[in-house]
């Protein structure tokens, strides 16, 4: 069984791939839901309603019909690549993936429960704390992407300097675009 699968390989990493940028734009796409879901919050009715009923409507769909299923099917080639190339667990690159990994799965099921507060009108998040949420998976992505391509050259010393360095930026630019949108 291996030794046939073995021969789709490359297809599996080539599905991998595709699901994991599917999964990500998901997970883009609904936090800048969520943040105008939130920031709907703050109109008047009937324009609340009528944009509260929407979002919610387009989370769901989102959520159901590309988020979790591109989650789910890059975890399961991620799996299968690995139960293919069992070597690749002996690799200290790997292991730090998997644990940005573990960190997105979370970061998955906790939006997830942002979905269903949002849905019960029960989120207590503004629209700056889902911005800062937000680049959060930018930070898992990034962190993952470098990880893969630089593998054992990589210094893991300058590469969590490199990463806090890359957040420190995400949150000022987050920032100075709070303070502008006041502005305008």
């Amino acid at each position: 069984m291996m030794e046939s699968l073995m021969e789709y390989y490359h297809y599996i990493i080539a599905v991998h791939v595709v699901f994991v940028i599917s999964w990500m734009a998901g997970l883009f796409y609904i936090l800048s839901l969520f943040i105008y879901h939130t920031e709907a919050n703050d109109k008047p009715e009937p324009e609340k309603s009528i944009l509260r009923n929407q979002f919610v409507k387009m989370e769901a769909t989102l959520w159901k019909i590309i988020a979790t299923p591109a989650m789910i099917i890059s975890v399961l080639a991620g799996v299968t690549m690995l139960t293919l190339n069992t070597g690749l667990l002996q690799t200290d690159w790997m292991l730090v993936k998997l644990g940005f990994v573990i960190g997105l799965l979370i970061y998955h099921f906790i939006c997830q429960n942002i979905v269903k507060q949002l849905k019960n009108d029960r989120c207590k998040l503004t629209s700056f704390q889902l911005r800062l949420w937000r680049e959060l998976a930018t930070i898992f992505m990034i962190s993952i992407v470098f990880i893969v391509i630089v593998k054992s050259a990589i210094n893991w010393i300058y590469g969590l300097i490199g990463i806090m360095g890359i957040a420190m930026v995400i949150m000022i630019a987050v920032k100075l675009y709070k303070n502008y949108r006041l502005k305008k």
